[in-house]
């Protein structure tokens, strides 16, 4: 709790408060996630099957945290030190579905565009999540290794799919 509230004081400005509301926002139900995979399948047509494969396992990634947090059934941070500056879907907080999201959608994506874009759009989601006051930093890491083990997963597949094709 206390690295939570610390994190607050230091960088929770309203311009931050306001850009961490708005990738909730976007990583809501993975949601943004999800419209860019459906994007990447409408522009890159010769990958079409590969970003909707893609755009699938990040909606998968979300569900497999959900799973996870009923099964734990941790409870949001709740402390006068904290102040909760986004509502929340439900009061579970272990892991966080964004986190595990993003970083899935980052591992794949980055698989697709030939691009890293992990250390571009993670951390930021990561420490959005704790400027908001709705998760504890342990369910932001959990979140993000639960997404790269799914985008992980699903990259794998998608080389093994292209290898494939590339046989006689």
């Amino acid at each position: 709790m206390a690295a939570l509230a610390r994190v607050q004081r230091t960088i929770g400005k309203p311009r931050v408060v306001r850009a961490a509301r708005g990738l909730s926002l976007f990583g809501e139900h993975s949601a943004g996630w999800f419209a860019l995979g459906l994007l990447g399948a409408a522009v890159d047509r010769k990958r079409r099957r590969d970003w909707l494969t893609a755009a699938t396992g990040v909606v998968a990634a979300h569900a497999a945290s959900i799973a996870v947090k009923r099964v734990v059934r941790r409870q949001r941070p709740i402390d006068d030190s904290v102040e909760v500056l986004v509502a929340t879907p439900s009061s579970l907080s272990f892991p966080s579905s964004h986190a595990t999201s993003t970083t899935a959608a980052a591992v794949v994506y980055s698989g697709l565009t030939g691009r890293n874009l992990v250390p571009v759009v993670v951390p930021p989601m990561l420490v959005s999540r704790l400027v908001l006051g709705v998760h504890y930093p342990t369910d932001v890491l959990a979140g993000s290794v639960l997404g790269a083990v799914v985008g992980g997963l699903v990259r794998r597949r998608l080389k093994s799919r292209r290898a494939r094709r590339r046989e006689p």
